[in-house]
């Protein structure tokens, strides 16, 4: 599959992710606004919040290894 080179605006990449967050499947947003499954896991990684670990340490989504 060919790149289109689309670029999108960190707020749109900001607003899918809060989608996610809610409640709403990957698939269901890709299907919903035209983007390719994978290019949402990479913005979970980005945008996510971050995940706590221990009561020490937290680490952001972008770190931990799914």
């Amino acid at each position: 599959m060919a790149h289109n080179g689309t670029r999108y605006y960190e707020e749109f990449k900001r607003q899918i992710i809060d989608l996610y967050l809610s409640g709403k499947s990957v698939t269901e947003l890709a299907n919903e606004y035209g983007l390719v499954e994978q290019t949402i896991y990479k913005w979970r990684k980005l945008y996510a919040p971050t995940i706590e670990v221990d009561e020490n340490q937290t680490i952001s989504m972008k770190e931990y290894a799914f």
